[in-house]
């Protein structure tokens, strides 16, 4: 029904104000009394086989919405109605602000891959913790922290911290973001030092709580060999406790059909089934090379079961979505998790 009839219509309307109007949806229907129950009966998949136990957290079943989708922390509690065990809100920035100028989002219908060049746009740190401060739920929330991109890349370290200080009582983990594509000198805080100075910062006042939260390193799917085994070498050193494989890409090499409609939509990051291989060689490299010393939570082109027990069988404990929900429809964690189910993975 999704794919028949309420996506045509949702791809009539730019993708940016569809998905404004989604998540206003997504709101008022879940307000309407008997609608969550409904909801979490038609999507979710309850089986203790699924449950995952990761970095001291308790995860229902190994499917979330990765970060972008709910990035002011609007829709965490509506989501989670749709068979979702984590939801990544953000990217999260200390002051709001507006991001790239529109338009910024763009469909690859026949490649079924998203472009985009939002340039972490969000209402900022005060008004995420607002809608924080009053989840009722038990979903697990991650918080996905950037700097602001009027700040200096010498000066990054105070954001990602105020970031880290002010949602530390109100997120359950933490994904430190700087390979974003679409943040003008952002990638440069992939360099070895500067990240390890921004990591080191966050545990130094991680340990200093009572209860230290996770934290997670999101990569890019650009990186080279020589670049993973950094990433390898800082969660060692840093002691954080994951990463997140991946981002989207700057690279258009996969595309098939619309090479001429990204050329025209021009610099963003990629994501959807372009970046499906990439992001699964990435997981598979990772796990493989650390002998599996940390988790990872594999993202980037799961559109169907098959894709999700790709990223898991590569090394990936944890999956997302986004760009394969749009695509795909509210089933998508259901489908998933029964063919969890039956792979017995």
């Amino acid at each position: 029904m999704y794919k028949l009839l309420i996506r045509p219509v949702f791809f009539l309307f730019d993708p940016e104000r569809i998905h404004h109007a989604v998540i206003a949806l997504l709101r008022l229907a879940m307000a309407i009394p008997g609608i969550k129950a409904i909801a979490r009966s038609l999507t979710t998949v309850n089986d203790p086989s699924l449950e995952r136990e990761l970095f001291g957290l308790h995860f229902a079943n190994p499917v979330g919405i990765a970060a972008g989708f709910d990035k002011n922390a609007e829709v965490f509690e509506e989501l989670s109605q749709l068979g979702f065990s984590h939801i990544e809100i953000g990217t999260v920035t200390p002051k709001a602000q507006p991001g790239n100028p529109k338009k910024r989002l763009f469909r690859l219908r026949q490649d079924q891959g998203l472009i985009n060049r939002m340039g972490f746009n969000n209402k900022g740190l005060e008004a995420a913790i607002g809608r924080l401060r009053n989840r009722s739920g038990r979903v697990i929330i991650g918080g996905n922290i950037g700097k602001n991109t009027l700040t200096p890349n010498a000066d990054a370290i105070a954001d990602y911290v105020t970031n880290f200080e002010g949602l530390f009582p109100y997120v359950d983990y933490f994904v430190v973001n700087v390979s974003c594509p679409n943040i003008s000198d952002l990638r440069e805080l992939q360099d070895q030092d500067a990240l390890m100075a921004i990591l080191n910062a966050i545990q130094q006042r991680n340990k200093m709580q009572a209860k230290p939260k996770p934290v997670l390193l999101k990569v890019s799917p650009d990186l080279n060999e020589k670049q993973l085994d950094e990433v390898i070498f800082l969660v060692k050193e840093t002691g954080i406790q994951g990463v997140v494989a991946t981002n989207t890409t700057i690279s258009r090499n996969t595309l098939e059909k619309d090479i001429l409609l990204a050329e025209k939509a021009g610099k963003g990051g990629l994501s959807g089934l372009p970046i499906r291989d990439r992001s699964t060689e990435v997981i598979r490299y990772l796990a493989e090379k650390s002998g599996k010393a940390f988790p990872i939570i594999g993202v980037g082109g799961i559109f169907t079961p098959k894709d999700a027990l790709e990223k898991i069988e590569a090394g990936a404990d944890l999956v997302q979505v986004y760009t394969g929900f749009i695509y795909e429809g509210p089933l998508i964690a259901k489908k998933i998790n029964k063919a969890i189910l039956k792979s017995g993975k």
